[in-house]
């Protein structure tokens, strides 16, 4: 089975800066991945990266079996195969909870269809179950802005599980909730990725929610790959060292 991620030494800087250093790892389809680490430690640079955000990073990588360039620009078809859920949900405003989902089918449809918001019964079957999956169908009329935060997350989530994507990149997606908040949507996105198998990696600064929804985690903490395993096997001295040894970089300063 081929993986959905693969990078092989992978190093991201900017200007003096390294965000990531000689990075190695693969995905396989299904999995549920965590990366996890403090403030700093690059989590978001690879999810970007991952995503085809980012340019002038070296090394090789794939996602979804095809070569990611370092241009920082990617197609219109790596974009809709891809699905992001942003920290900062990235919802319009002033439309509703049905056209926000409603956006995440417009990598499926043909440039002029989506400019006259032209949608196939398709479109709508799938954002129809995306907000029956998200717990959303009674608020489809509600305007974002509407909203509370936990509401908007999932508005977030459905808009992506929308669109279809064969690998779910999602950043820091329960940082801004309480505990109880936070479990829901995690739970929300690892059981809507497996019930469509789809991979799905996530990042954290969480150990225990880590622990509880993703089978894999990645410690990462200045640039710097610390530990990758299963995670019944992550162990209190692995997390210990990940939050507080020592640097192990040589004097470079790291950006997240």
């Amino acid at each position: 089975m081929n993986p959905v991620i693969s990078l092989n030494a992978v190093s991201q800087h900017f200007a003096s800066a390294a965000a990531l250093t000689d990075v190695s790892l693969s995905v396989q389809p299904g999995e549920s991945v965590a990366l996890l680490g403090p403030s700093g430690a690059g989590k978001s640079t690879m999810l970007a990266l991952l995503d085809g955000r980012l340019s002038g990073w070296q090394g090789e990588a794939q996602v979804l079996g095809k070569p990611l360039l370092a241009t920082g620009i990617p197609s219109r078809e790596d974009r809709a195969n891809t699905g992001f859920v942003f920290q900062e949900f990235a919802l319009v405003d002033r439309q509703s909870v049905y056209q926000n989902v409603m956006n995440g089918r417009m990598g499926r449809m043909n440039i002029w269809s989506s400019l006259w918001g032209r949608f196939r019964e398709e479109d709508h079957m799938c954002v129809t179950r995306a907000l029956q999956d998200t717990g959303l169908s009674d608020l489809a009329s509600r305007r974002a802005d509407q909203l509370s935060g936990g509401q908007r997350q999932r508005v977030a989530i459905a808009r992506c599980l929308a669109q279809e994507p064969e690998l779910i990149l999602a950043d820091e997606p329960v940082s801004n909730l309480d505990p109880a908040h936070a479990e829901r949507i995690l739970s929300l996105i690892t059981s809507s990725a497996r019930s469509r198998g789809i991979g799905v990696i996530f990042s954290s600064h969480q150990p225990d929610l880590s622990r509880r929804f993703a089978e894999r985690i990645i410690g990462l903490r200045d640039g710097v790959v610390l530990f990758d395993k299963p995670s019944a096997q992550l162990t209190s001295g692995d997390i210990d060292e990940l939050y507080h040894g020592a640097s192990v970089t040589s004097g470079l300063r790291v950006v997240s």
